[in-house]
């Protein structure tokens, strides 16, 4: 990325050249700008380009510069910069607020006389970090090539060379100032314009953006609407088809999976008339006549599936079939057999089409959640209808989140369930669901549904492809998403905080992300498997190894993900390998790639008929040096119809 160093600015003029979007990362000369306390702090705490506070001690002063850059600090600059020489006393003052603050801390070391030899660099950098820094930045005055060459050679021993800035002033080392980029360096320096130049050599910002991103078309978009989570919409169409009275459920946005809800809630008896993006629903209830049902049709979807296998079998008063089509016919229903059997139900298969046969027995029963959340979800639906109490005991639960879901849509409804979790205490007070081992949930029975009006939320599913695409490319804006929601994908926002991207949100509902210097992470995904196709193109453009925990959930999806997603990123060009359940991926910035001509590979794709790798897809060529060609583009239609129309 390009970093602008901006001096001798106010207020206004530095705001104009970062909404004029001409910049990547901005380095604000607290030292020679004409800012005031209020301006540094409105500045650094409203702009969502990076920014970097510096203020040289030699023009400003020790007094002057903790000052603003504690202002920045505070009102939230990405980093500071400070230089190693820095008295201690400052120094351990501006380290501790960039530790407090979440300020990455730049130690920088300038000789503006020449170029020490490379041993003696090398200690260089070993105090910046020594002395807090979380990039070391070093930058010499280059007399010939072996002045630069002794600087770009730091990279070869950096075990993080994302952590390095390093180049060369003067015109022998202006080629530095790009080379730097090639060898990992998360951004270079330039000026604005020629007679802003603080060095020899320095490149001016629209020839470097030229040179390094050329041709290259960021992603930039504002007033992206994702459609309506369908992990609620289909709860909420079965419950409100089971409930006495007319629900009506706001914000409806039809999709493959969502339609299906549909037609099983017909077949059920409810009526349902679309009006406008409102489903008005006459439920069935309250429970009396069995249903009568022979055999049931899912569509494509594994969460419709799983509900109604315990939710027919309360209701339908005889045994009877599911059946489904597409991907769905060779997806395993892991564990569910043995799940039913603990509720007297049994099942004829592993896969749809199956025979269903009995009907459904509350009691008390301890489950394996190993396999999901879906059929534990149709069972806390089902058994508010039995005649009697229950007590259901998940040990080892996975995709926790969307329990969750389930229980606030059955509150929406009427239908309160009692639930208590066991494991890591500390764990759990932070919401890391890691540290549940067992889940419990107390079910009264002879319970009905009462109808409900509300409105169905966003799909952070779908916005996590857009955010991602905007923190790698560029920007963007998705609207009407809910930053407290339940659904697991919300972990998308904390995921791209933890990469380095820019992250905020407005009270409307929209969710903006920026992109930043990006950095290696590691997450587990056991929780929200839906994000791993796209999470995986997210590391394929951090620097270093990433790694992503959950890939024996992604055994039961539309395709075998986790073969899926190796066979993407190798083709790709990615080096990417699984151990266990954790998929490492070695990745590299954009700019790096940029810099290198190293982008993805383009060439033809299998998206095995799974609508996430279909996003993940596209977003991953949008850095490729060739057109990435999907042989089934049209299966987004499960989740996103109108995906590849906003995507562009």
């Amino acid at each position: 990325m390009i970093c602008t160093s901006l001096g001798g600015k106010d207020l206004r003029q530095i705001l104009d050249i970062l909404e004029s979007g001409c910049t990547d990362v901005a380095e604000i000369r607290l030292d020679s700008c004409t800012l005031s306390d209020e301006d540094i702090s409105y500045l650094f705490a409203q702009t969502d380009v990076p920014l970097i506070a510096t203020c040289r001690i030699a023009v400003a002063g020790e007094e002057k510069c903790l000052h603003t850059l504690s202002l920045a600090i505070e009102a939230g600059a990405r980093y500071a910069d400070l230089e190693l020489e820095a008295p201690a006393p400052l120094s351990r003052k501006i380290q501790s607020l960039c530790h407090s603050c979440g300020t990455q801390l730049i130690r920088s070391f300038h000789d503006f006389d020449g170029t020490p030899d490379k041993g003696l660099l090398e200690q260089v950098v070993q105090r910046c970090f020594r002395y807090g820094a979380d990039i070391a930045k070093i930058v010499t005055a280059a007399h010939d090539a072996a002045d630069c060459a002794a600087v770009m050679s730091l990279y070869d021993t950096a075990a993080e060379p994302w952590k390095l800035i390093a180049f060369c002033m003067g015109v022998v080392g202006r080629d530095t100032r790009l080379e730097c980029l090639r060898r990992g360096s998360p951004f270079t320096y330039c000026a604005l314009k020629d007679t802003e130049s603080t060095a020899p050599g320095q490149w001016i910002a629209a020839e470097m953006s030229a040179r390094l991103y050329g041709e290259q078309e960021g992603f930039n978009r504002k007033g992206i609407r994702v459609p309506a989570s369908k992990s609620f919409a289909q709860r909420a169409i079965v419950a409100a088809a089971l409930s006495e009275g007319i629900s009506h459920l706001g914000g409806y946005s039809p999709c493959d999976d969502s339609e299906a809800a549909i037609r099983v809630a017909q077949a059920l008896g409810a009526r349902v008339v679309k009006k406008g993006d409102t489903l008005e629903i006459k439920g069935i209830g309250p429970a009396g006549k069995p249903v009568g049902l022979k055999s049931l049709n899912t569509g494509e979807s594994g969460l419709l599936t799983r509900l109604m296998i315990p939710v027919l079998a309360a209701i339908n008063g005889e045994d009877f079939r599911i059946e489904g089509e597409k991907t769905l016919l060779r997806r395993p229903l892991a564990g569910a057999a043995e799940i039913m059997a603990s509720f007297g139900v049994l099942l004829s298969g592993e896969s749809v089409p199956l025979e269903v046969r009995g009907a459904l027995i509350p009691g008390t029963a301890d489950i394996s959640g190993k396999g999901g959340s879906q059929l534990i979800s149709g069972l806390l639906m089902a058994l508010p209808l039995c005649d009697k109490d229950s007590m259901m005991r998940v040990d080892e639960p996975k995709s926790i989140p969307y329990m969750f879901i389930t229980l606030d849509v059955l509150r929406r409804f009427g239908v309160r369930i009692g639930s208590q979790m066991e494991g890591d205490t500390t764990l759990l007070e932070q919401q890391d669901w890691s540290g549940c081992e067992q889940i419990s949930f107390k079910v009264h029975g002879g319970g009905s549904y009462k109808a409900a009006d509300f409105d169905i939320e966003g799909d952070w599913s779908s916005a996590a492809a857009f955010l991602v695409a905007g923190a790698i490319f560029g920007s963007v804006e998705v609207q009407g998403l809910d930053v407290k929601s339940l659904q697991a994908d919300l972990s998308i926002i904390d995921l791209l905080l933890d990469a380095g991207a820019c992250v905020s949100s407005l009270e409307d509902g929209t969710v903006a992300v920026r992109k930043a210097p990006l950095e290696p992470f590691d997450t587990d995904l056991n929780n929200a498997p839906d994000l791993f196709p796209i999470v995986s193109v997210l590391a394929a453009f951090c620097p270093g190894e990433s790694h992503i925990g959950g890939v024996k959930r992604l055994s039961g999806k539309e395709s075998d993900r986790a073969s899926a997603i190796i066979e993407m990123l190798t083709a790709l060009g990615v080096e990417a390998s699984i151990d266990a359940d954790v998929m490492t991926i070695r990745g590299e910035a954009l700019s790096t790639r940029l810099a290198c001509r190293r982008l993805l590979q383009g060439g033809s794709f299998s998206s095995h008929h799974d609508h996430r790798m279909v996003m993940a897809l596209k977003v991953a060529s949008l850095g490729a040096e060739s057109p990435v060609v999907i042989d089934d583009e049209q299966c987004v239609g499960k989740s996103f119809p109108l995906f590849l129309e906003i995507f562009g």
